[in-house]
């Protein structure tokens, strides 16, 4: 987490870089079969990763470097309903690692990397609202 005590600058860091990823994602979809499925997953990933962390720096809960949304997900206060499944934030977590480097994992997809844009977008769109609730200091 950053060292700076403007909480409002930093969830806005953090969300700017989240719909770079978000972006990248969708816009890397319309190559269609020509489509690198695995950098799709990836920025998917990455979206959700730093969408988590903006929440959490809002809710000054500090936080480990970690790509694992299942970890960064069990931070959040137990009265914050996270849209994804358990299923759900481990795949994410495999298209931070494991899906970069060749020979750890199964070919992606189209269909697997959409369904990871819109999970990505969903968790936007849920965080946003969360956001918009929380006064920032």
């Amino acid at each position: 987490m950053h060292k700076n005590d403007n909480f409002e600058a930093v969830v806005q860091e953090w969300t700017a870089k989240a719909n770079n990823d978000l972006l990248n994602a969708s816009h890397t979809l319309k190559l269609g079969k020509r489509c690198p499925t695995d950098t799709v997953c990836f920025h998917a990933q990455q979206c959700v990763e730093k969408y988590i962390k903006a929440f959490l720096v809002a809710e000054n809960i500090k936080f480990p470097r970690t790509h694992d949304i299942e970890v960064l997900v069990s931070l959040l206060h137990k009265h914050i309903r996270f849209p994804l499944t358990i299923e759900q934030q481990r795949q994410l977590t495999g298209y931070a690692s494991a899906a970069r480097y060749p020979g750890f994992s199964e070919p992606i997809s189209l269909a697997e990397a959409k369904d990871a844009v819109k999970i990505a977008r969903q968790v936007k769109k849920e965080i946003q609202k969360l956001l918009e609730k929380k006064p920032l200091f």
